[in-house]
């Protein structure tokens, strides 16, 4: 099957998917979140340039049906408490998509879900400690396309940490680096390629603090999502190709 090329006119068709089981079930994270993660970074990302559908995980088929699937040109992953309810099959359906060109953004404790596993073929643990510290995210390449328009660095006041480390294959790019006031680092922005897709992950979000209110986190994301943005559509399969010009030597080539 040739390449399908996305038109560089047509916005970005993002799906962001959400467990959204936080948000029904604990107060605290209702009062930050009412109307659930996906739908705050729904409307933080919305823009002319970008076309954005949400999808949760009580849907039938987790909102990952082939056809959503197959029409987003990235998908935004947010998980935490049920990776092991998504079903293998949508996993699947999402790493192929990524192989054949697909981006995937990963956000906070989306690292140890099944989609980023299988695509990074690591555990994606790390040490993490809930305490409500200070997080200083420092901007290490501000020429990379994820940092534009973002400072030094960003400051957050209060964040669950994550420390190395981070069990991740080498990342292609590490554009972020967060430390925490317990003295611990974070690789906190990371690019892989994986086949044909991009596979991004930033590390700040947890449910319990208003961090995707904060415009310099949409700013990444939104930074994030249109770099990883699928430009080209190419099943990642094996094929018998036929030669593009004549080989010499074949019984059937030789002359009368």
């Amino acid at each position: 099957m040739p390449p399908t090329q996305t038109p560089t006119d047509a916005p970005v068709r993002v799906l962001v998917w959400n467990e959204f089981r936080h948000e029904r079930t604990r107060d605290d994270v209702r009062a930050v979140y009412p109307n659930g993660i996906h739908a705050t970074l729904a409307a933080g990302l919305a823009s002319d340039d970008l076309e954005i559908a949400t999808a949760t995980l009580d849907e039938p088929e987790h909102g990952l049906t082939a056809a959503a699937v197959d029409r987003a040109d990235v998908i935004v992953w947010w998980g935490h408490a049920a990776h092991q309810e998504v079903a293998d099959e949508a996993v699947e359906r999402v790493r192929a998509a990524v192989l054949a060109g697909t981006g995937l953004v990963a956000l906070h404790s989306a690292h140890e879900s099944k989609v980023f596993t299988r695509l990074l073929g690591t555990t994606g643990s790390l040490k993490w400690r809930e305490a409500g510290e200070a997080e200083i995210v420092w901007n290490l390449e501000p020429s990379h396309p994820l940092a534009a328009g973002v400072g030094d660095r960003i400051e957050l006041p209060h964040e669950e940490m994550y420390g190395e480390r981070f069990d991740v294959p080498p990342p292609d790019e590490v554009v972020f680096l967060s430390w925490f006031e317990g003295g611990e680092v974070f690789r906190s922005g990371c690019t892989w390629r994986r086949g044909h897709g991009k596979v991004v992950y930033f590390r700040p979000g947890h449910e319990t603090y208003p961090t995707y209110h904060r415009p310099e986190i949409i700013r990444v994301i939104a930074n994030a999502v249109r770099w990883a943005a699928r430009d080209v559509a190419r099943p990642a399969a094996s094929v018998m190709a036929e030669p593009v010009r004549p080989l010499a030597g074949r019984p059937e080539s030789a002359g009368a």
